[in-house]
């Protein structure tokens, strides 16, 4: 399997799993807010921030449905494009804020017009929304760049999913792939963890999950399977507006997917060897094991029963698992109540 350079982060075999925050449209149009974002992100741990760029005028007709953006204001699409916008010379000042908090910055574009504006901001990556995957028309202005392209494709079949990796192939671009279910939130049984296998078996290409369910489960248990990215939506609060909010970790629960990750990628980069493991931890036996003990006072001469031994700590005699090997023996001793058996008791 390939692997994938994002900015200075490898993803692929052998490597950790790149945790993405995702901001969308949490910031409600509000550049500060998104800045804050970025500001939360990086210090929760993650690797890369990630916006959506929407030029409403490139992407949405009045045809195109309308949205509740929350309870009280109902809005074309187009006008809430509009209005959750930045402009060239606002992006770049994210760009640039993510890059002094050494954090990756992408951003999903929805058309050409949005690839033009954020090649000039050198974007790591390029990352696929589900509902632009039959947008061919972007890969190739985006294939121009060389750029990585990272697709999800969460409506799509086989039969279209192999159609859109075919042509982004085709384009020479690196590519990895998200496991994605379009669902805000994503019920547990409908996550599909049991896909990234196929995905990576089928295209042979770094693989990942991007999450909508609104917890952090569902990206250990990504990672725990061998996940190389793990995607989850963010917000500041699940108290503030916004269309994705009830899909979204907070940034405190985005900390503890990153230390979560980090642990998985400890133990699954260490496999344990057991007769090793056995031999560094010997100096405990004692501590935790057993030995066989004299259940009451004994007289020398004494035969031994199931009845009057047992088995107590520390460890230093002889092992409690020889319980039943000295049943029948005779004591060529006396041993009181509590007393570890010693060889030199036993005839």
């Amino acid at each position: 399997m390939a692997k994938v350079q994002i900015g200075e982060q490898t993803i692929g075999a052998g490597q950790p799993p790149m945790l993405i925050g995702e901001v969308a449209q949490a910031h409600d149009g509000s550049l500060n807010l998104a800045h804050a974002y970025i500001e939360a992100i990086a210090d929760a741990g993650a690797h890369a921030v990630k916006f959506q760029t929407h030029i409403a005028s490139a992407e949405s007709t009045a045809e195109e449905s309308f949205r509740k953006s929350s309870a009280w204001i109902e809005e074309s699409k187009a006008d809430f494009w509009t209005r959750t916008g930045f402009n060239a010379e606002q992006w770049a000042g994210l760009a640039k804020h993510a890059a002094e908090r050494k954090i990756i910055f992408l951003s999903s574009p929805f058309s050409v017009e949005a690839v033009e504006l954020l090649e000039k901001l050198d974007v790591a990556a390029w990352k696929i929304a589900s509902g632009e995957v039959t947008n061919f028309q972007m890969f190739e202005q985006m294939a121009r760049s060389s750029k990585p392209i990272l697709l999800s494709a969460g409506m799509s079949d086989w039969d279209e999913q192999d159609r859109v990796v075919g042509f982004i192939q085709s384009l020479g671009s690196p590519l990895a792939l998200f496991q994605c279910t379009t669902a805000y939130p994503c019920p547990p049984e409908e996550v599909g963890l049991n896909l990234m296998a196929e995905l990576r078996e089928r295209y042979e290409t770094p693989v990942g999950l991007s999450d909508h369910s609104g917890a952090i489960y569902a990206g250990l248990a990504a990672a725990a399977q061998g996940a190389d990215m793990v995607e989850v939506h963010v917000t500041l609060s699940r108290e503030l507006p916004g269309t994705s909010v009830e899909a979204s970790v907070t940034t405190a629960e985005l900390a503890q997917l990153a230390e979560g990750l980090a642990a998985i990628d400890a133990m699954q980069a260490n496999p344990v060897d057991k007769d090793q493991m056995a031999a560094d931890k010997a100096k405990l036996r004692p501590v935790f094991f057993r030995s066989v003990v004299a259940k009451e006072d004994l007289a020398k001469g004494t035969v031994l029963t199931k009845e009057s031994l047992t088995t107590k700590k520390p460890g230093t005699g002889i092992s409690g698992e020889r319980l039943n090997d000295l049943v029948g023996k005779t004591l060529v001793r006396d041993v009181v109540k509590d007393q570890l058996l010693a060889e030199e008791d036993i005839a």
